[in-house]
């Protein structure tokens, strides 16, 4: 049953940008990582240079959360143990690994927060879209995952498994969220004034993964 949409609150808006400013900060040591595991230098300094990208964002969602009147540390601390699971259940054992993981597992987020920045206010509206990963990673990884299914199509099924466990691992994680954190259902539903709209958001996201796979040559 649907009801009227209302403006999210304050608190909720807090929760959501503490989540994106932890992803952010762990993305920034993730991607530092992952451009050791490059096999030039200049890849290296592709990756690098997506890791700064990703501290700059932190920086700036640290900020709004303050001016919202939050700590940014309370603000992160209760999404800390569910990306960190995520990422510690996913760690890349190889270049290429890593970047199905820029591309899967980073694209879902992305999805999610694009999904949830429609529902805010316009000044945290812009700032969400505005810090997610910008087309350029995205472009990076695809042109490298082709590069070497050109080289090699077998690598095509290897690639295919590792993307669906980064989904399983999202998807799982994302559940826990979802039951340990009402205020991000509650921006869903306040911004729209219907519960099933959470089912469709889910299916939309999921939808947008499969054209991804579709799109790069890996099945689902």
């Amino acid at each position: 049953m649907s009801s009227q949409a209302t403006k999210p609150s304050t608190a909720s808006i807090i929760d959501l940008l503490g989540m994106l400013a932890y992803g952010e900060l762990v993305a920034f040591d993730r991607i530092a990582a992952d451009a050791k595991l490059a096999p030039d230098l200049r890849r290296r300094a592709s990756l690098s240079a997506m890791a700064a990208a990703e501290i700059n964002n932190y920086q700036r969602l640290v900020a709004r959360i303050t001016e919202l009147g939050g700590d940014p540390e309370a603000a992160m601390t209760p999404f800390v143990e569910v990306i960190d699971a995520f990422h510690d259940s996913t760690a890349p054992r190889d270049w290429l690994e890593g970047l199905v993981k820029v591309y899967v597992g980073d694209s879902i987020a992305d999805d999610f927060f694009r999904e949830m920045a429609a529902l805010l206010p316009p000044t945290d509206r812009d700032l969400v879209l505005d810090v997610l990963h910008n087309n350029a990673n995205a472009e990076f990884a695809i042109s490298e995952i082709n590069e070497a299914l050109g080289r090699d199509p077998k690598l095509a099924g290897k690639l295919a498994l590792w993307a669906r466990r980064l989904v399983g691992e999202a998807l799982s994680q994302a559940q826990r969220v979802a039951a340990e954190h009402d205020s991000l259902t509650e921006i869903v539903i306040e911004g729209t004034g219907d519960l099933a709209k959470v089912g469709e958001l889910i299916k939309r996201i999921m939808q947008a993964h499969s054209n991804r796979m579709t799109a790069i040559g890996l099945t689902n």
